[in-house]
């Protein structure tokens, strides 16, 4: 293996350590950050999603992982989420 994966790739690749779910963890973090801070969280975070689709969607990226798998879907999808926390924050 090269030196450049790592200790824990190789370890992951041979069986001794299993995959790390990183996006749970983000996810819980997210949620947390959510329940604590409320609407402006949620804005925050679709503005930042939307940041990061719009970015993606401009250097090329045409088919997303996500389950909307078109990105202009995701974008629409992010865009509601981010005025939906803005319109709960100013109420």
């Amino acid at each position: 293996m090269s030196e450049s994966r790592g200790v824990y790739y190789e370890e992951a690749v041979r069986g001794h350590q299993p995959p790390d779910p990183l996006t749970l963890c983000i996810v819980a973090t997210a949620a947390l950050l959510t329940w604590l801070i409320g609407p402006w969280a949620v804005a925050g975070f679709g503005a930042l999603a939307f940041a990061g689709y719009w970015r993606a969607w401009r250097a090329g990226l045409r088919r997303s992982r996500c389950w909307l798998r078109d990105t202009r879907l995701v974008l629409l999808y992010v865009a509601v989420i981010a005025g939906a926390g803005v319109v709960a924050a100013m109420w």
